[in-house]
């Protein structure tokens, strides 16, 4: 569950706050929305398509087109354990959520009574949204190339956060990390988790699909997305 903090002292003019116009990330590129190209597709759903899994399908020798692992969907998560008390807090992070999202969060609901946390069937206790498609190319462009640049003293992503079954999971330690929020409307900093889904079924062949979309492990230099 993510860990929730109090406001820090607002960053310095120019060190990506998200104010005064768009970020761009390291590879130069506007927060919102994420580049498409010339037909609408979202550029990495192109890129994935033309240039990731002929390199895969060549790295791994795999000769059945259905080997080839591609991403299933991206679900953020944010563990609200104060929620029970304070529902309008939810409502903020829901809000929250669907700004980073570009797609309505889903509260997600205590689903039975632990006396020792006071907590009561149906509570509101975090809240979720699950990314596919579209808009789960274009959240990862912005995660990678935008988000990601503005963490502080950034040295790249843990490569051990794999569940031996080809799926990732990121913990967030706040979220102003993302560009689309504002951070004079912030009330609380939250933490969240962000899991990558993919269809690899072991983990080699999910952090090569990773490394392949430029996402930057610990240690090494990220590839370039053209």
């Amino acid at each position: 569950m993510a860990e929730t903090k109090e406001k820090p002292a607002k960053p310095p003019k120019g060190a990506g706050s998200g104010r005064g116009g768009k970020d761009k990330g390291a590879a130069g590129l506007a927060t919102d929305p994420a580049p498409k190209s010339s037909d609408g597709v979202p550029r990495l759903k192109t890129y994935y398509d033309k240039v990731i899994r002929p390199n895969l399908t060549k790295e791994f020798g795999l000769t059945n087109p259905h080997q080839v692992p591609r991403l299933v969907k991206i679900v953020l998560n944010v563990g609200m354990g104060e929620g029970a008390k304070t529902p309008k807090l939810i409502e903020t992070v829901a809000d929250e959520l669907a700004v980073i999202a570009g797609q309505k969060a889903t509260i997600r609901r205590a689903k039975k009574a632990i006396a020792n946390f006071g907590l009561r069937q149906g509570m509101p206790v975090g809240v979720t949204v699950t990314l596919r498609n579209s808009r789960m190319y274009e959240f990862l462009d912005r995660f990678i190339n935008v988000s990601i640049p503005r963490v502080r003293d950034f040295r790249g992503l843990p490569s051990k956060s794999f569940d031996g079954r080809g799926n990732y999971t990121l913990g967030i330690k706040e979220q102003m990390i993302f560009a689309e929020i504002d951070y004079d409307k912030v009330d609380q900093v939250h933490g969240m988790d962000i899991t990558v889904v993919t269809t690899a079924g072991r983990d080699d062949l999910a952090m090569a699909l990773l490394r392949e979309f430029g996402w930057p492990f610990r240690g090494e230099t990220p590839l370039a997305v053209a």
